[in-house]
């Protein structure tokens, strides 16, 4: 019984999502209700996950785990999750993929997250991570009749396939040359003698880097940003990073720590590879959902800097890193959904031309999450790569922390361009101007979450502090 309650969000979840179901298949047209009760399944799940007991249980024959990280990273999950949908009723609605199936599904991928981050044992890992993808896939392709998004969904499908079979083969080395599946057992059992495992070890990165899309695994990453409905675009941009990056964390500091050495150098070369490419390849792009996946590619080999520290302190930036570009990335696609004149959605850049005299309120909004994503003083973009960096140079990986700086430096110059546009060009025929009320309060809160970090960033900089993987 005592078990039960470590796992009640997890249950309400699955019980929540049948159903769902089932209302959906028996009620016609029943789209608004199913989507009003998966966001209160939202809600109530978060406040399950707050109730959890604040210690370090271990359940299920020591396979699942109960943490800070967990928690927190729940949490993450839950809310973005809950913001995704809140913000994007409106575009659902205008594209006609207001169908049940839409919300349920959406929540099945949260489930499998949420498992994927409390895992402490390689198939509980991999359950919840097929869970995950295989509701990604559906979603890719969720417009059917578009050929962008079926081309989205088979390109997603295929290669993210071949990204699962080579981490599942990385999965069956370890076990196969350390004898358990349990992540304790496997760092006992694991030196840097056993090449095999090390072997297993280098799979299991290749399968989360295309996860996290870091180069050179990101080939995925701008067509199906282009390709998929924009609603689902700013799921993927979202909510499975939270999943990947805490199952990076997990992975590297619990069964692999002992080996650091032999894969702290793959980690650097994946961040030094994708800041560089998400600073320059992001330059020529006039698709705006184009250029948000090359900035997703960078900003995620600022968040695996801090993995590759090989310290708590280094963790806990790349936490705060991911939070904060959670936060400003959810702005940013709350202004792409405000792109829409006569009922059809822009995608363009160009489309934006003198956005500031027709909309000041959006432009403004765009400014400040455009100049927070560049790492402008004082914003909150800035905060997180000066954690990252901190935690790097305490380390003395100078080389990193100077091609982390260069590349900042090269990509603000596709926010500004875009600034540039916004505020400069000649106008164009005007948005319009009537908006959902939950896409309003997702920008509200991010633009003023980015402004206002500054003053008081010792709450999330505290909380953050309390968890310690090892």
């Amino acid at each position: 019984m005592q078990t039960i309650v470590y796992i009640l969000p997890e249950l309400f979840l699955s019980v929540a999502i049948m159903f769902l179901l089932m209302l959906g298949v028996f009620i016609k047209k029943s789209f608004k209700l199913v989507n009003l009760l998966t966001i209160l399944s939202l809600i109530f799940a978060i406040a399950l996950v707050f109730n959890q007991p604040n210690e370090i249980v271990k359940i299920f024959n020591e396979s699942y785990i109960i943490d800070r990280l967990s928690i927190f990273m729940k949490v993450l999950t839950l809310l973005f999750c809950f913001f995704v949908l809140l913000s994007s009723k409106d575009y659902i609605k205008s594209n006609n993929i207001d169908k049940i199936e839409y919300p349920i599904i959406i929540l099945a991928s949260t489930l499998g997250m949420i498992l994927m981050i409390s895992s402490y044992d390689l198939i509980i890992f991999y359950l919840g991570l097929e869970l995950q993808s295989l509701c990604l896939y559906i979603l890719a392709s969720f417009k059917r009749d578009d050929e962008r998004s079926t081309e989205a969904g088979l390109k997603y499908f295929v290669l993210s396939a071949l990204a699962s079979g080579l981490l599942l083969y990385g999965c069956s080395l370890i076990y196969g040359f350390t004898g358990s599946t349990n992540f304790e057992i496997i760092s006992a059992n694991l030196d840097e003698a056993n090449t095999g495992a090390v072997f297993g070890i280098v799979f299991i990165i290749v399968g989360l880097a295309f996860k996290v899309s870091a180069v050179p695994f990101h080939m995925w990453t701008p067509d199906v940003y282009e390709g998929s409905p924009t609603s689902v675009t700013s799921f993927f941009a979202l909510v499975p990073k939270i999943a990947a990056i805490s199952v990076f964390i997990r992975f590297m500091y619990v069964p692999f720590v002992n080996v650091i050495s032999q894969w702290q150098t793959i980690i650097i070369f994946l961040s030094i590879a994708s800041m560089i490419l998400g600073a320059v390849a992001a330059i020529g792009q006039s698709n705006i959902k184009r250029l948000m996946a090359y900035s997703s590619i960078g900003h995620m080999g600022y968040a695996l800097a801090g993995i590759a520290t090989g310290t708590n302190s280094g963790i806990q930036s790349t936490i705060i890193y991911l939070t904060i570009y959670l936060v400003m990335n959810l702005g940013a696609f709350g202004c792409i959904f405000m792109m829409k004149r006569e009922n059809v959605f822009y995608e363009n850049i160009n489309d934006l031309s003198g956005l500031s005299k027709n909309h000041p309120m959006i432009a403004l909004s765009f400014l400040i999450i455009l100049f927070s994503l560049a790492g402008i003083p004082p914003l909150a973009g800035f905060f997180a790569k000066f954690y990252v960096f901190m935690a790097v140079i305490e380390m003395k990986m100078y080389t990193l922390a100077i091609i982390g700086l260069v590349t900042t430096v090269v990509s603000a110059f596709y926010y500004l361009r875009v600034i540039k546009i916004i505020y400069f060009d000649k106008p164009k025929k005007p948005f319009e101007a009537h908006y959902d009320w939950g896409l309003k309060i997702s920008l509200i809160v991010s633009s003023i979450l980015i402004l206002i970090y500054f003053i008081y960033p010792s709450i999330l900089v505290d909380t953050i502090s309390s968890i310690l993987i090892y």
